[in-house]
């Protein structure tokens, strides 16, 4: 049985091709088929790591929300972040969980989720990593 991550605010989820730095290997666990979260590391510790070795995380000023419903609130979370990981243009390569709202109905629970669009690249130039084809580099 697979274990589920846990998500608080400020989480960072990773696509499965994202490139990260040779020495930088964090614990991530799958969420979903494309996106893995890094597992204890909130955004701002995950960017002074990439900047210490010397490549560039960059918060970039698209956001992407959605709605979620479920029986609990975890259910109606985890189907609400689903839906906005999806919902992050293909060209970037890192999320951030910015924020959650939850309403309560009777018998079931409404999550609004927004995750902050980032990417994690060695070059300084957005449109150097645009152009490139990353090659995949496998999660724990």
């Amino acid at each position: 049985m697979q274990k589920r991550a846990t998500v608080k605010l400020h989480s960072v989820f990773l696509r499965r091709e994202c490139i990260l730095p040779d020495r930088l290997d964090p614990c991530r666990q799958p969420i979903g088929e494309e996106w893995s979260v890094v597992e204890g590391i909130p955004a701002l510790v995950f960017d002074t790591m990439i900047r210490q070795a010397g490549w560039h995380f960059m918060w970039l000023h698209e956001a992407c929300s959605r709605r979620g419903f479920g029986l609990t609130e975890e259910a109606a979370i985890r189907r609400a972040l689903s839906r906005a990981l999806k919902g992050v243009s293909k060209r970037f390569n890192a999320a951030e969980l910015d924020s959650v709202q939850i309403t309560q109905y009777p018998g079931f629970q409404i999550a609004n989720v927004k995750v902050q669009t980032l990417q994690i690249q060695r070059h300084a130039s957005l449109k150097i990593a645009v152009g490139q084809h990353p090659q995949p580099v496998p999660a724990r």
